[in-house]
């Protein structure tokens, strides 16, 4: 899956599990864009009695670069904290939820959102991840204080009319121009995740697969699944490097690169008395994601954890992962003589390198580029002056729609298929025109797919949380 448990210690460590980035120029406010960052994954919707919540200990954070040089010139940063009302009661609610000041939400939670604007001295070449650094930030301004998450969809007695009364009334106006949402989603990202990790034994293909067995439809994992988003929608002109909306899509100015992190303080005390922690010391990155499937694919099992703990511009140690990743050498195995072509293809896969690692220069796709520069670093590239499609596409450029990924990510955008179909040489064709194709790499499928009413088309764009009571265990 995206990054959803994708690394051995982030798996002990839901709260900042970063487990999908999302960037898009928004479709209903085409002057803004939106990013999404999501964490706490998997989380069954009858969770209780302890309901699912970002961590108070943990500063998460959304890094955007816009000179391309794979380090942040701009940082948001959240921080939470939760509150009881009553500390003598089981409940996280003692009556009905109907509004975020409620009397009857008993265990509730707030946040900050402070933007980092970090100056030229900010430590150039910085492979360790954490915040923005306090030496090099010529400007730190605190945007909201108090800012209520809605509580988690327990149930139709419990939160009534949840989007109404609660999930829309958490969406906040920040006078700095910014609008921020920060609380429980219903998971936007689809995959099929019994099929990918059993071998890739991909449903609707396993007709090709080296063990024979019936195609089937593919199985949606996540699809009645829960996780925490934090999204912000923040004018393009308060996003590139010279404060302009650009509307030239070849201009250098109309990139930025972007992804998200969550950060632990360097030393944890436990307290006797309470169970439970101080931290003191630095930040400490624990958690990082750009490309979607990046650290899950990309990143071998023993480098991981140190992945998860780098900035983007020390990303040059896993170019020859990605010119030769591992799944390209599977797949022959996998589907024998189904891939003849891959199964030969030996040259490192530039194309792979554009995608992943710079961006796409101009002259590869026609009118389109998001080229970042020759700094190897994962993260999302998204070009602000394409302007939102009328009919988007969930296999977004590689079906010729140049809004979605990889230009960006939208939250219906189907990843997993491109990116597998990208391994399998759909790519490379991009810059070596004689490669023979394989047919069967456009079938290529985990058979999952945008869903109905798992989305919004406004702000958040993430649709409502399924709740406890009507959602069945998965």
């Amino acid at each position: 899956m995206s990054s959803h448990r994708e690394a051995p210690e982030i798996s002990k460590d839901p709260v900042a599990d970063n487990a999908d980035v999302y960037a898009f120029v928004s479709p209903d406010k085409p002057d803004t864009v939106t990013i999404i960052s999501n964490f706490v994954p998997l989380q069954g919707p009858a969770g209780g009695p302890n309901f699912f919540e970002f961590g108070d200990d943990v500063l998460y954070s959304i890094y955007i670069d816009n000179n391309g040089d794979a380090e942040p010139e701009i940082e948001y940063q959240f921080q939470f904290n939760s509150t009881l009302q009553n500390p003598n009661t089981f409940l996280y609610n003692t009556g009905q939820v109907t509004s975020l000041d409620s009397a009857n939400w008993n265990k509730r939670q707030f946040y900050s959102v402070t933007r980092v604007d970090v100056g030229p001295d900010h430590g150039h070449g910085r492979t360790r991840g954490g915040p923005a650094f306090p030496n090099g930030a010529s400007h730190a301004s605190v945007l909201g204080t108090n800012l209520a998450c809605p509580p988690c969809n327990i149930g139709p007695r419990s939160t009534p009319n949840y989007e109404a009364n609660l999930g829309s009334a958490a969406v906040h106006k920040l006078a700095s121009g910014e609008t921020v949402f920060c609380g429980q989603r219903n998971d936007p990202f689809y995959v099929d995740l019994g099929s990918i990790f059993d071998l890739g034994d991909l449903r609707p293909v396993q007709n090709f697969h080296l063990i024979s067995t019936p195609a089937a439809a593919g199985v949606d994992g996540t699809k009645a699944l829960n996780i925490h988003t934090i999204a912000i929608q923040v004018p393009i002109s308060m996003l590139t490097r010279d404060g302009s909306k650009p509307s030239n899509v070849a201009s250098p100015t109309a990139v930025i690169g972007i992804w998200s992190g969550a950060s632990r303080r360097k030393v944890r005390v436990m307290n006797d008395h309470t169970n439970g922690s101080v931290g003191s010391g630095p930040w400490v990155q624990v958690s990082r994601l750009g490309n979607p499937l990046f650290n899950e694919v990309i990143v071998p099992l023993g480098k991981k954890d140190e992945w998860n703990g780098q900035n983007p511009v020390g990303d040059a140690e896993y170019l020859p992962n990605v010119q030769h990743p591992e799944l390209a050498g599977l797949l022959p195995v996998l589907y024998p003589g189904v891939f003849p072509s891959l199964a030969a293809l030996t040259a490192a896969r530039a194309d792979l390198v554009a995608v992943l690692l710079t961006g796409i220069p101009s002259g590869i796709v026609a009118g389109f580029q998001n080229y970042t520069g020759p700094t190897y670093a994962d993260m999302l590239r998204l070009n602000v002056a394409v302007a939102p499609a009328v009919s988007p596409n969930p296999l977004g450029l590689v079906a010729g729609d140049p809004a979605g990924f990889p230009n960006g990510r939208r939250v219906a955008d189907n990843v997993v298929a491109i990116e597998i179909r990208a391994i399998a040489g759909l790519t490379y064709t991009l810059i070596n025109s004689s490669y023979a194709l394989d047919g069967a790499v456009n079938l290529l499928t985990d058979g999952t797919g945008p869903g109905s009413g798992r989305y919004l088309s406004n702000f958040p764009y993430v649709g409502t949380p399924h709740d406890g009571y009507d959602t069945p265990a998965v």
